[in-house]
């Protein structure tokens, strides 16, 4: 899997849509991928606390089955 970028709208309907499902052991893409989410964000990074408020988000996987 190859990593990619998308809009907060984007991951809200991935998980509306249950291609990306919270486990016990993580989040779960597509019933094959354990992945991060990371929060990116426009302003500086110092200064923001809160990952919920980021512009986009960037999907990468840490485990397939």
């Amino acid at each position: 899997m190859t990593d990619f970028i998308v809009s907060k709208e984007e991951l809200i309907e991935m998980f509306s849509r249950n291609d990306i499902k919270d486990t016990d052991d993580g989040w779960l893409y597509k019933e094959e991928y354990y992945i991060n989410i990371i929060a990116l964000h426009e302003d500086d990074p110092k200064y923001i606390y809160d990952v919920s408020i980021a512009q986009s988000y960037k999907i990468t996987a840490i485990k397939s089955f």
